[in-house]
C-alpha cells in the first residue's frame, strides 16, 4: 500500500520534529556521559583499567569536566541562533554535527584533564544548537492544534539520550562508550538531512513559492487549504521585518520583555529543580545514599532514566487538552514533596553516620523519592519551559530571545554544577535538596499567579495577552 501524506496529513510534522530532536538525544547523551565516566575516572586503589589518564582525578577536576559543557553552550546558543537567522533553522541544526564530532574525538583521545575539558567545552558549544534552534523549528512547522505535543518531543529524546549513556556506560569500556555516543550526531544528520526548512524562515527570505510548497508538505493539503495560514505567516514576517528589531527590543517592547523574563524565570526554576545536577552526577549521588547493597547505583540510574522516559509520554497526551499551567503546577507539587523527602533521607543518613539513629528501615526512601521526582519533573518542568518559550516570542525577535534565555540558563547550570561539591562539603547533601525543594515551591506560586496560559492560542493572540497581562 502506497504511503500518502494526504491520508496522514500531520505525519511530516511529527517526523521532522523527531528528526530534529535527535540532536537533543545526542546532546543529552553527551551530558549524561559524565555520570558513568566520572565513577571510573575517580576510582582509586586500584585505578580503573580503562582510565585514560592512568591516575584518579579529584572532585575539583570532576566538577570542571561536568560543568564546562554549560559554558560552551552559552557561546553555542548565540552562534547557532545567529546562524538560524542567516542560513535557516535546518542548516543551523545540521552544522552542529561538526563540533559534536570534534568534541568526541578530543574526549576520546584525551590524555589529561585539560584536554578533556576542551573537548567538553566544544561539545557544550554544539549543544547550543539543540537548545536554541529546535524549539524554534518545532514551533514554526507545527499546526497550533498539536504544537504542544510536538514541543514535548524534545524532552522525550533528551531522556532517551540520558538512558543511552546510563545503560551503556557502566558496562563497557571508556573507549566503547565515547565511540557509541559519537555515532548519535551522525544518526541525527542522516535522519534530518532531507527534512524541509521552516516556512517562517522561507517567508522571511522572500521565498513565497517555496514557503507554500513546504506548508503543503507539512499540512498534507492542497494550496487552497493552506492559503489563510500562508497569508498569516507572510503578514507576520513582513510586519516583523518592518520593525528592524535589535536585541534591545527585548527590553523596550513590553510584550517582548514579559516573554523574556517569563522564559528566564522558567528555566531558572527548571535548573534549580536539581534534575540536571542529579543526572550529571547520578551514580555518585546514588552511591552516597548508601543503598548500593540492595541495588547497584548503575542499575538505579537506569531505572530513573526509564521512569523519566515513561512519564515524558504523558505530557504530549494531555498538554494540548489540559493546558500548560496545570501540568506545571502538578509537576511542581511532586518536585517539592520528593526533594523534601530526599533531603530528609540525607539528613537522617548523616546523623546515622555520626552514631545518632539507624536508617536501614527507610533505605527505600531515597530511591522512591528519586523515582517520584523524575516522574513529576517529566510531565511539567522538564519539557514545558521549552514549549512555552517557543510559543511566546514573535519570529523577528525569537533567535535573539532564545540566545539570551539560554545564556542565563547556561550560567545558572554552570554555577550549580561547579559549586555542587563545595556546597555538599560545607552544608551537607540534605541542605542542597531542601534548597531545591523551596525553590520548586516558589515555582508553583509563579505558575499560578504570574505565568499566562498559551494552550490553543495563535502567536497573535499570545502577543495580545502578553501586552495586556
Amino acid at each position: 500500500m502506497k504511503f500518502s501524506l494526504k491520508k496522514y496529513p500531520k505525519f511530516l510534522q511529527y517526523f521532522a520534529t523527531f528528526a530534529a530532536c535527535l540532536s537533543a538525544l545526542a546532546s543529552s547523551a553527551m551530558s549524561a556521559w559524565t555520570s558513568p565516566t566520572l565513577q571510573k575516572l575517580e576510582q582509586n586503589n586500584p585505578v580503573a583499567d580503562d582510565n585514560p589518564f592512568g591516575h584518579a582525578i579529584t572532585a575539583e577536576e570532576s566538577s570542571w569536566i561536568t560543568s564546562l559543557s554549560m559554558l560552551g553552550s552559552l557561546i553555542g546558543c548565540s552562534f547557532f541562533g545567529y546562524l538560524a537567522k542567516r542560513l535557516g533553522r535546518r542548516k543551523s541544526l545540521l552544522s552542529s554535527v561538526i563540533p559534536f564530532s570534534i568534541s568526541w574525538i578530543i574526549v576520546g583521545f584525551a590524555q589529561n584533564v585539560v584536554t578533556m575539558c576542551i573537548g567538553r567545552l566544544i561539545g557544550g558549544f554544539a549543544s547550543g544548537a539543540t537548545t536554541s534552534v529546535i524549539p524554534m523549528y518545532t514551533a514554526e512547522i507545527s499546526d497550533k492544534s498539536i504544537r504542544g505535543t510536538l514541543s514535548s518531543f524534545m524532552q522525550i529524546l533528551i531522556n532517551i539520550g540520558w538512558i543511552f549513556s546510563f545503560s551503556i556506560g557502566p558496562f563497557v569500556s571508556y573507549n566503547i562508550l565515547w565511540m557509541s555516543c559519537a555515532t548519535l550526531p551522525l544518526l541525527f544528520f542522516i535522519t534530518f538531512y532531507l527534512m524541509p526548512e521552516s516556512p517562517y524562515y522561507l517567508a522571511s527570505q522572500g521565498q513565497h513559492k517555496e514557503m507554500i510548497q513546504v506548508l503543503i508538505k507539512f499540512r498534507g493539503n492542497s494550496a487552497d487549504s493552506i492559503e489563510d495560514e500562508a497569508n498569516e505567516i507572510k503578514d507576520c514576517v513582513q510586519a516583523a521585518a518592518k520593525l528592524e528589531t535589535s536585541i534591545m527590543d527585548l527590553f523596550r517592547i513590553p510584550s517582548n520583555f514579559k516573554a523574556l523574563w517569563y522564559s528566564c524565570i522558567m528555566f531558572i526554576f527548571q535548573s534549580f529543580s536539581g534534575a540536571v545536577l542529579i543526572l550529571n552526577n547520578a551514580e555518585s549521588i546514588f552511591s552516597a545514599t548508601g543503598v548500593s547493597s540492595t541495588i547497584s547505583p548503575a542499575v538505579s540510574v537506569i531505572i530513573i532514566g526509564v521512569v523519566q522516559l515513561v512519564f515524558c509520554f504523558i505530557t504530549p497526551l494531555f498538554v494540548d487538552n489540559w493546558g500548560r499551567k496545570i501540568l506545571l503546577i502538578l509537576s511542581g507539587i511532586g518536585e517539592v514533596l520528593s526533594l523534601a523527602a530526599l533531603g530528609l533521607y540525607f539528613y537522617l543518613a548523616e546523623n546515622a553516620n555520626n552514631g545518632d539513629g539507624d536508617i536501614s528501615g527507610i533505605s527505600w526512601l531515597s530511591t522512591a523519592s528519586m523515582i517520584f521526582f523524575f516522574a513529576t519533573y517529566s510531565i511539567g518542568w522538564g519539557p514545558l519551559p521549552w514549549t512555552l518559550m517557543s510559543e511566546i516570542f514573535v519570529s523577528d525577535i525569537k533567535t535573539k530571545a532564545f540566545a539570551v534565555v539560554q545564556t542565563v540558563n547556561g550560567i545558572v547550570l554552570f554555577l550549580i554544577l561547579k559549586l555542587y561539591p563545595t556546597i555538599v562539603d560545607e552544608f551537607g547533601m540534605y541542605s542542597l535538596f531542601w534548597l531545591f525543594s523551596i525553590i520548586c515551591f516558589i515555582s508553583i506560586l509563579f505558575t499560578i499567579f504570574v505565568l499566562p496560559e498559551t494552550k490553543g492560542k495563535s502567536l497573535q493572540e499570545i502577543q495580545k495577552q502578553l501586552a495586556s497581562h
